[in-house]
C-alpha cells in the first residue's frame, strides 16, 4: 500500500487520473466520497461511480484505495479514473508522421475525438498515444473535429507546450484544407471568405451573423469537379469552431457528409459508412526551439 503524502497516480491504460477535491464546508453533508462523487458529478451514474471504485479506481490523497464505505475527509482531495463501461470501438489507426525532443504529428483518422470527453476515452487519439509511447504528458496543441481527419500537433514537454500554443494564437502556423463539397459554376474561385461566426442552436453547432464584426477568414480554391462534386483548398486564416464547414454551408457548397451543415442529421455512434470529406491536409511553421521551417502533410487523400 502506498502511503507518500506526495501521491502521484500513475497512467492507467493510456488514461491519467483526474482529481477532485473534496472542500471543507460543502452545500451537502455527505457521510462518503462515494456519496459525494454522485452529487457532485450529476451526469455520471450511480452504478458508474460503483463499477470504479469495485474496480479499484478511486485513490485518496497518500495513494490508499478507497471502497464504497470511506468516509468523507473535507479539505483534502482524492484521485480518480475515468473508464467507461460500454464505449464503442472506432476501427481506424493513427501514424505519426514525425516525432522530434518536443513534437509529435500526428495523421489522425475519421471518427476518432482527439481528447477524452462524453462518450470517449479509451477510444481517443490521446489515450491511443500515450499507451503507445508512454508519455503522460503529451498535449495536443491545436483541435479537429472528430469527423475530420489529418495533421494534428501533439507536445511531448510541458516546458515546451507554451512556446507552440503561441503560435497558433498568433497564427504563425499555415494550415492547408482539402474539401469534397458541392459544385455551383455560378461561384468564381479563388476567392477570401470573411464572416461572423457565432454559437447556434443546438448548442454543439456554429451560425453565421450577418451583422457581426468580421471574426474569421478563409481563403477557397477549387481544384477540381466533375460538375456534381469539387475538390477544394482551404486555406484558413482563423480558427473558429466548424470554420470551414460553416463557410462552405454559407455559400450552399456544403461539404460532403457533414451532419451538422446545413441541417443538423443524427447518426448513429458506430456508423462509420460516410465520413465528412474534410481533410486538415498540410501544416507548416517556423520552429522556434529548433530554428528551423517545419512542413507536414497528411498521407490521406480525398477523391471526387
Amino acid at each position: 500500500m502506498i502511503t507518500s503524502t506526495d501521491f502521484t497516480p500513475p497512467m492507467l491504460h493510456g488514461v491519467s487520473a483526474s482529481k477532485a477535491f473534496l472542500p471543507l464546508q460543502p452545500k451537502e453533508i455527505f457521510k462518503s466520497v462515494f456519496e459525494f462523487l454522485c452529487r457532485h458529478f450529476p451526469h455520471i451514474s450511480a452504478s458508474e461511480w460503483q463499477q470504479r471504485f469495485n474496480d479499484g479506481l478511486v485513490f485518496d490523497a497518500q495513494g490508499h484505495l478507497l471502497d464504497l464505505n470511506s468516509p468523507y475527509q473535507a479539505n483534502t482531495h482524492i484521485f480518480y479514473y475515468r473508464f467507461l463501461a460500454h464505449e464503442i470501438h472506432v476501427p481506424f489507426e493513427h501514424s505519426i508522421l514525425f516525432e522530434n525532443h518536443d513534437l509529435l504529428v500526428v495523421d489522425k483518422p475519421h471518427f476518432l475525438t482527439i481528447s477524452p470527453t462524453g462518450k470517449y476515452v479509451q477510444e481517443t487519439l490521446l489515450v491511443r498515444l500515450k499507451q503507445q509511447t508512454g508519455n503522460e504528458d503529451l498535449t495536443p496543441i491545436h483541435r479537429l473535429d472528430r469527423e475530420t481527419a489529418g495533421v494534428v500537433l501533439f507536445c511531448k514537454r510541458p516546458e515546451s507546450r507554451g512556446i507552440y500554443q503561441t503560435l497558433f494564437a498568433k497564427r504563425e502556423v499555415h494550415k492547408i484544407y482539402h474539401a469534397i463539397a458541392a459544385y455551383n459554376p455560378l461561384i468564381t474561385f479563388p476567392q477570401t471568405l470573411r464572416l461572423c461566426l457565432e454559437k447556434g442552436n443546438p448548442f454543439y453547432t456554429m451560425q453565421v451573423n450577418p451583422n457581426g464584426q468580421v471574426n474569421s477568414e478563409t481563403r477557397i480554391e477549387c481544384l477540381a469537379h466533375n460538375q456534381q462534386w469539387a475538390k477544394y483548398r482551404l486555406s484558413p486564416s482563423t480558427g473558429k469552431q466548424h470554420q470551414l464547414r460553416l463557410h462552405l454551408s454559407f455559400l450552399n457548397i456544403p461539404i460532403k457528409n457533414d451532419p451538422f451543415y446545413p441541417v443538423v442529421e443524427h447518426k448513429a455512434d458506430d456508423d462509420f459508412s460516410a465520413p465528412l470529406q474534410l481533410l486538415a491536409k498540410e501544416l507548416s511553421f517556423f520552429d522556434p526551439i529548433t530554428q528551423s521551417p517545419l512542413n507536414f502533410k497528411s498521407h490521406y487523400e480525398l477523391n471526387l
